[in-house]
């Protein structure tokens, strides 16, 4: 007899293959040394935050003796705060915020639950592109939704328009992206939002209801060669922008994040209402206090991205050696190669675990046939991988 939900024994056996092969790594690094075991599994940022948190907290720390220094906040979070990062995001958007449109949560997840909690009802539909990152299904099911995905184009990873608008139904409540994308780096150009943008308007018009556009942005600060990721909430009007201090500041533990909302949309003060109290109700009650003081002071810091950058060079070596195809990541910190013809993307990881190396299915991200590497490792480990990876490959012509 189970004691937890149906539901959840479901999702027990069928959990986050990131953190699967997460528990792999961790078994092979005792057996076998952690130097001897080339761990690409999780997006865990291994980057030092930057030297203003250290100082923010030590200055911080001269002030928790203060009468409810560290005791509950408003629910949507520290007013300067808000105001300080409303500031901000109206210069990354284009678009005039103004603190009451801010919402600071437990992190990027707490945000999406929030926003999830207060906006669909049992049997509304969310949408997204595969390959995306799989907790998404699992944040819709908790407020009795559903996901659907959509499959982008092969390889290159680029949105399908006229897939989009056929996935589309009358239950379809709002539409997530994820830009630059985990697991593939890939950044949505203009064209991309804008197509996206007229498709959801279209809908919303034929369905007499908005679609809205949730855009989840931990990867915003991350892009390499100078692109350029275009703002959301310029482009589209029923749009809300989700965002942390996880990767950009390598605060994942501290679990502190936003949601913007478009000041511009129809029914903007009753949705804010409604998330503020979504999240209280979900038991987040407000976000970390202590985060939020350090973001206030470091809301223009971040961690150095010329360490990815020559991270995701060394990554690109080796695969161009073994001969993998690949599109080069224009953001974030992750590959998200084709496994090799006439091998599935389960059975190459297979392989690649005896070498000891750990790498997560495309499956685990909706999109079999690939399979996700993440280079937030030292670039040494990366390196020194290179030839457990060869006698890996050559164990393919066996």
């Amino acid at each position: 007899m189970s004691i937890v939900t149906a539901q959840i024994a479901d999702y027990i056996q069928t959990q986050s293959w990131i953190r699967r092969m997460f528990e792999v790594a961790a078994e092979l690094k005792a057996q076998h040394g952690a130097e001897n075991v080339f761990d690409f599994s999780l997006g865990n940022p291994d980057v030092p935050p930057p030297a203003e948190v250290g100082l923010i907290l030590r200055d911080i720390a001269d002030i928790v003796s203060a009468p409810l220094a560290l005791g509950y906040c408003p629910n949507a979070g520290l007013p300067d705060v808000r105001a300080a990062l409303a500031d901000k995001v109206s210069h990354e958007q284009g678009v005039a915020l103004a603190a009451q449109h801010i919402i600071i949560t437990s992190g990027a997840a707490g945000a999406l639950n929030t926003i999830l909690r207060a906006t669909l009802d049992r049997g509304d539909q969310i949408i997204c592109f595969a390959p995306y990152f799989v907790e998404y299904g699992f944040y819709a099911a908790n407020h009795g939704g559903t996901l659907k995905s959509i499959r982008s184009k092969p390889l290159s990873f680029e949105i399908d328009v006229d897939a989009l608008r056929h996935a589309i139904s009358p239950n379809t409540r709002a539409m997530i992206i994820n830009s630059p994308n985990n697991p593939t780096g890939v950044v949505y150009s203009q064209q991309e939002l804008d197509a996206i943008a007229n498709v959801l308007r279209e809908k919303s018009h034929d369905f007499g209801r908005p679609i809205l556009l949730i855009s989840d942005e931990p990867y915003r600060f991350l892009t390499y060669d100078n692109v350029f990721v275009p703002p959301v909430l310029s482009a589209y009007e029923y749009s809300i922008v989700v965002n942390s201090f996880s990767k950009s500041l390598s605060m994942a533990g501290e679990r502190i994040g936003y949601i913007a909302v478009n000041p511009h949309m129809t029914g903007v003060d009753q949705l804010l209402a409604g998330m503020i109290l979504a999240n209280r109700i979900l038991g987040f009650v407000n976000a970390p206090i202590l985060g939020q003081r350090i973001i206030l002071n470091a809301l223009h810091s971040g961690v150095d991205v010329n360490i990815y950058e020559k991270r995701r060079q060394a990554m690109a070596d080796i695969l161009d050696n073994i001969g993998l195809e690949y599109t080069l990541p224009k953001g974030a910190f992750y590959f998200f190669p084709k496994a090799p013809e006439g091998y599935d993307d389960k059975m190459f990881v297979d392989v690649l675990m005896t070498e000891n190396i750990i790498a997560v299915p495309g499956a685990g991200f909706g999109y079999p046939g690939y399979f996700r590497l993440t280079y937030c490792i030292d670039k040494t480990i990366i390196e020194n991988s290179k030839p457990a990876w060869q006698r890996a490959m050559a164990k393919l012509t066996k």
